[in-house]
């Protein structure tokens, strides 16, 4: 099972390469799911909305399983295509990878197009932080009044960071700990009485 992932810290962007006057501009988006995706390309095409093309590449989830190439009007599969590739040696996901693409009078043709985005895409991803994300899952649990201590000492053995706590007669409680965690903390809140829980995810 993964309990990490690797993606970048934050947003690089401009990055730019030039080919044959023609000028290729990178960017590279932090995104975890399909509304960040379209709201980071929306941008790009507010901001560029002369360039000749917006190509992208993204992988979305813990092995890249959604995960998409897109052309936008190049000769297929030498634009996104090759953005994808740089993601996949990079080894990261919940990314997007854009190239906006300024013609400069020039064809570079399918090899020369396939070279020129994957550089790009390359040059971006370098001056890019890539950073390991480590997975979270949240638990509740509900316990007495006075086993408070031990229900807290036990989150903090396991780094758990707690997001609520509603202490009444019955305590309810929810926190956040590492995904790594989740049997260990399970197999102690079972030998404990009168405390039931349960994971959210």
């Amino acid at each position: 099972m993964t309990f990490e992932y690797k993606t970048i810290e934050k947003p690089i962007e401009n990055t730019l390469i030039k080919e044959k006057g023609s000028k290729f501009i990178g960017f590279a988006f932090p995104v975890h799911h399909e509304t960040e995706l379209r709201a980071a390309l929306e941008k790009i095409r507010e901001e560029h909305p002369k360039a000749t093309h917006h190509c992208y590449a993204f992988r979305i989830g813990l092995n890249g399983e959604n995960y998409r190439a897109n052309d936008d009007g190049e000769p297929s599969g030498s634009a996104g295509l090759p953005i994808y590739n740089q993601l996949l040696a990079h080894e990261i996901t919940n990314i997007l990878v854009i190239v906006v693409r300024y013609y400069g009078g020039t064809k570079l043709g399918v090899s020369g197009l396939v070279k020129a985005y994957k550089e790009s895409a390359k040059v971006t991803l370098e001056e890019a932080n890539i950073i390991t994300k480590e997975l979270e899952t949240e638990v509740e649990i509900q316990f007495n009044f006075n086993q408070q201590n031990t229900i807290f000492t036990l989150l903090s053995k396991f780094d758990a960071k707690v997001l609520s706590f509603d202490a009444n007669e019955n305590c309810i409680l929810t926190a956040s700990l590492k995904l790594v965690q989740k049997e260990n903390i399970s197999e102690k809140l079972s030998e404990m009485q009168y405390v039931s829980f349960e994971f959210k995810d």
